[in-house]
């Protein structure tokens, strides 16, 4: 099976100039926590709402911060036409649970997510890769 079979191929999309609120605010409307951010008709990073908060409002920016001073240039992503089970296990491996889809001309054409394979596959795999994904970290407290 090829990640064009899984994944969704409408995305919403957000430029490097729009607003924190412009991008949180669809997010909230779609009911996601990550959009793609294009510029040209090309992927140049992703914006999440943990980025909203962290590198957004956290770092002093209000909701009229512009979504380029906080997106994560850096995109993983993977292709089309790539085998699923391939992606799914590098979803594991470096820890992401979405990754934009691209054609071989680096042209955006959708996003995957674990649900996305899950639905397709009936679980194969995801469980694997979500298990790579959450890998305890870090101190933790509770009170």
């Amino acid at each position: 099976m090829k990640v064009s079979d899984a994944m969704t191929p409408e995305v919403q999309l957000c430029t490097p100039d729009d607003t924190l609120r412009d991008a949180a605010q669809a997010m909230a409307a779609l009911g996601v926590g990550l959009l793609p951010v294009t510029d040209n008709d090309r992927l140049v990073g992703m914006i999440s709402d943990r980025d909203i908060a962290i590198r957004g409002i956290g770092m002093g920016r209000g909701p009229e911060g512009r979504v380029g001073d906080v997106m994560t240039a850096n995109v993983k992503y993977c292709y089309e036409d790539q085998d699923l089970d391939e992606v799914t296990a590098n979803m594991g491996d470096i820890q992401v649970r979405r990754l934009p889809v691209l054609n071989r001309d680096k042209r955006l054409v959708g996003i995957i997510a674990l649900g996305d394979i899950a639905l397709v596959q009936g679980g194969d795999g995801t469980g694997a890769a979500l298990s790579r994904i959450s890998r305890p970290g870090g101190q933790h407290a509770q009170v």
